[in-house]
C-alpha cells in the first residue's frame, strides 16, 4: 500500500502537509495575465474610453486579450514596426486638465450649479455641497472608499460632489477600474455622472462625433455606477442623463448640456456581455505565448498573430494596433477592411478573392442572394464596357482621321439641333 504526501504511521508524529494550497480562478487567472503581459511588466489599466472601444467591436478577441491582460498596446505597435497616432497630444491633454481645474474651482461650486440647472433645477440650490474624501491606497482601497462615499451621500439627503471617483467593472472575467470626471449625489438620493472635455460648445452646440463619443464614454460609467447601487438596500437611482462640461464657444469658460445615454448603455452592456471571456481566450493560446514588447520581434508577431482579430476601418480611431492590423487584414484580403457594412452584405464571402470568383461564377451558390447580385453587377459591368468599346473601335477601324473625331466628340458635349438630324458638337 503505497503511502502519500503528508501521512503518517500509528503512533508516529503528523508531518505537516507543504503541498501549497490550489490557486483559487481569480488568482489563476491574474496569475495567466502577468504571463501574458511580461515578466516584470507593469499592467495598464483599461479606462472607459477603452471599453467603449471595445464594446464597439466585441468580436476582436486580439483586442480582449490585450486590455484584459494590460498590455500597453501603444508599445507593442511600436515593437511590431506599425506605430499608430492614436490618442491625445500633449498640448490637448494639458488644455483638458486646465480647463477641468476651472472646472472644479471653489469646491466645485460652478459645476453643481450646471449640474442643478441642467439635470434637476426642481431641487433646492447646491448650497454647502459636500466634498468627501476619496484617498485610498490602490485602485482596490479607492473603489471601496467610493463605494462607502455614495453610501454616505444618499442617506445624507443633500448634494454631494465626488471628484475623480474609482469604480469597478467585470469585463469578461476580468476587473477594469474606472475613474470618472465626478459624480454628482442628488438631494433624491440620485446619482449622476459628469463628463468634462475639452473640445468647444458653439452656440449651445458641439460636434456631433465628439458629443457622441463622450455618450458612449459615459455610459460605461453608468453601468459601473449600476453595480455599485445594486449593493445598496434600497438601491438607488443611477440617472442615464449625464451633465457633459464644455468650454462655451471660444472662451474658457464652461458650458452644460444633459446627454441622455440611454441608447448607448444598452448597446454598451449588450456588446460587453458578448465578449468572450478572457480567461477562454488565454486558454487557447499556445504554451509560452507572451506580448512583452522586448522580446524578439519574430516571437512577439508569433504571438500577436495566435490571437484572431476583427479589423474593421473604425479601428483607426479606437486602437494603437489599428496599422497593424490594417495590413494583415491587407495581405489576407479580408473583406472586413473595406468596412462592417459591406462585410454584412456579402454573408458567408470573407474575403475578396472569394468575392471575385463568385462573381465570375467559379464558387458560390447560385441561390445565394450576394452571389446572385455580385453576378448580376459583373454582368452589367462587362456590357457597359462592350458599350464603351464600340465608338473606340469603329475609330480604331476608320485610322488617325477617325481617333480625332472620336477623341473630338468624347471631350465636346453634343446639342440636338431643332429640326435636324442627329445632333452636333458645341463649340
Amino acid at each position: 500500500m503505497s503511502e502519500f504526501h503528508g501521512s503518517a504511521h500509528r503512533g508516529s508524529t503528523p508531518e505537516a502537509n507543504r503541498t501549497p494550497p490550489p490557486r483559487t480562478r481569480g488568482t489563476a487567472l491574474r496569475h495567466r495575465l502577468a504571463e501574458l503581459r511580461g515578466p516584470d511588466v507593469p499592467a495598464k489599466s483599461l479606462d472607459a474610453r477603452a471599453l467603449a472601444a471595445l464594446a464597439a467591436n466585441p468580436g476582436c478577441a486580439r483586442r480582449a486579450i490585450l486590455d484584459g491582460a494590460g498590455v500597453d498596446k501603444a508599445r507593442l505597435a511600436s515593437a511590431l514596426g506599425a506605430p499608430s497616432g492614436f490618442g491625445q497630444s500633449q498640448f490637448a491633454l494639458t488644455r483638458g486638465n486646465a480647463f477641468e481645474a476651472r472646472v472644479k474651482a471653489d469646491d466645485g461650486a460652478e459645476l453643481l450649479r450646471l449640474a442643478h440647472a441642467r439635470l434637476d433645477p426642481g431641487a433646492a440650490p447646491p448650497e454647502g455641497a459636500a466634498l468627501p474624501d476619496l484617498t485610498a491606497h490602490g485602485p482596490e482601497g479607492r473603489t471601496a472608499r467610493t463605494a462607502l462615499a455614495l453610501r454616505e451621500a444618499t442617506r445624507a439627503g443633500g448634494w454631494t460632489l465626488l471628484d475623480h471617483p474609482m469604480l469597478a467593472l467585470d469585463v469578461a472575467g476580468s476587473l477594469a477600474f474606472l475613474e470618472p470626471d465626478a459624480v454628482v449625489v442628488h438631494p433624491d438620493g440620485s446619482w449622476s455622472v459628469v463628463e468634462i472635455k475639452s473640445f468647444p460648445m458653439l452656440d449651445g452646440a458641439a460636434d456631433p462625433a465628439k458629443v457622441g463619443a463622450a455618450a458612449r464614454q459615459a455610459a460605461v460609467y453608468v453601468l459601473a455606477l449600476e453595480e455599485v447601487a445594486a449593493r445598496l438596500d434600497p438601491a438607488p437611482p443611477v440617472r442615464h442623463r449625464v451633465l457633459l462640461v464644455c468650454p462655451k464657444d471660444f472662451s474658457n469658460l464652461p458650458a452644460g448640456s444633459a446627454v441622455d445615454v440611454r441608447k448607448q448603455r444598452a448597446v454598451t452592456a449588450r456588446q460587453l456581455a458578448r465578449l468572450t471571456r478572457v480567461e477562454e481566450i488565454a486558454g487557447a493560446l499556445p504554451e509560452g505565448t507572451c506580448f512583452a514588447p522586448d522580446q524578439d520581434p519574430e516571437e512577439l508577431t508569433a504571438a500577436v498573430e495566435a490571437v484572431p482579430a476583427e479589423y474593421a476601418p473604425e479601428c483607426l480611431a479606437a486602437c494603437e494596433l489599428a496599422f497593424h492590423c490594417r495590413e494583415r487584414s491587407r495581405a489576407a484580403g479580408a473583406v472586413t477592411r473595406l468596412g462592417r457594412p459591406l462585410r454584412a452584405e456579402l454573408g458567408g464571402l470573407a474575403t475578396v478573392g472569394d468575392v471575385l470568383a463568385a462573381a465570375r461564377g467559379e464558387s458560390g451558390d447560385p441561390d445565394d442572394p450576394a452571389v446572385a447580385a455580385l453576378r448580376r453587377a459583373a454582368r452589367l459591368r462587362a456590357e457597359a464596357l462592350a458599350e464603351a468599346a464600340v465608338p473606340h473601335a469603329r475609330a480604331e477601324a476608320a485610322g488617325p482621321h477617325g481617333r480625332a473625331e472620336a477623341a473630338v466628340s468624347d471631350e465636346r458635349p453634343e446639342k440636338a439641333v431643332p429640326g435636324g438630324r442627329g445632333a452636333v458638337s458645341c463649340p
